[in-house]
Formats: structure tokens, sequence, C-alpha cells
């Protein structure tokens, strides 16, 4: 049994396909999604997504935003979304020592929630990509 994902950008359909399983980032932590889910409407989190399709697991990036299911149908709403297969890993890595280096040096409520905004996006990318943040070096 399956359940159709469809998760929607503001610019583009990044995926639209029958799938066997969900992990997804909210607001409250990560849940599962299987097929005959119970009717579901929550705050996504910035942070990661993880796609079962036939034994094969996809990633992708999800910058927020909503997602909702009913009758093994899913759908997201994001602010943004990236693939992992889309994702260059030294652009990924550089942003996330800039990211980082901006959250340290982050002055003022303002300043430091924009930082801290840029920090979490920057991490979701390199985490979709399977990468270990703890070893990536602050110079």
């Amino acid at each position: 049994m399956t359940l159709n994902l469809r998760v929607m950008a503001p610019n583009r359909i990044v995926w639209n396909s029958e799938v066997q399983e969900i992990i997804l980032s909210t607001n409250s932590g990560r849940i599962g999604i299987l097929p005959n889910h119970a009717p579901l409407l929550t705050a996504l989190d910035i942070g990661i997504i993880k796609i079962r399709l036939k034994e094969q697991w996809s990633t992708m990036a999800l910058m927020g935003g909503f997602a909702m299911i009913e009758n093994n149908r899913m759908t997201i709403l994001v602010n943004e979304a990236e693939k992992a297969i889309e994702i260059d890993f030294y652009e990924a890595q550089e942003t996330f020592k800039k990211a980082r280096a901006n959250l340290a040096q982050a002055e003022g409520k303002k300043q430091s929630i924009e930082a801290n905004l840029a920090f979490e996006r920057a991490r979701a990318r390199l985490e979709a990509i399977n990468v270990d943040i703890s070893n990536i070096s602050s110079n």
C-alpha cells in the first residue's frame, strides 16, 4: 500500500508520486507517516524530509511550511525545498560555516534571530546530504 505525496514550493512542484513512507520534521519533532495515517494538519520546521519509495530513501531539505494528510494523500506546502541530489556539498559546507560564524557574532535580538534562521537553513541542507556537521571545521 502507498500514499500520494505532493511537495509544493511557490515556484514549482518538487515531488509528486506514490510513496511508502515519509519522515518529516514538524514544530514538535519528527514524525513518521505510513499509509492509512489518521488525518493530520501540522506546521513544519526547517529540517529534512525522508521519503521511502521501493525500498530506496530520498531526502530533501524543507524550509518550513505546512503538511496535511487525509485519505492517503499528503500535501506539503513549503517556502522552499531542495532535493539532496540538487545540493552542492562544497557550497552547502561554506554556507554552513558562514552561518555558524554569523550566529556566534550576532548582536541584538533581531540579528540573533536572523542568524539563527540562516544557521538552521544551512544545517538542514547539510543534513539532507547526510553530512556529519560536527566534523566541519570553523575555518
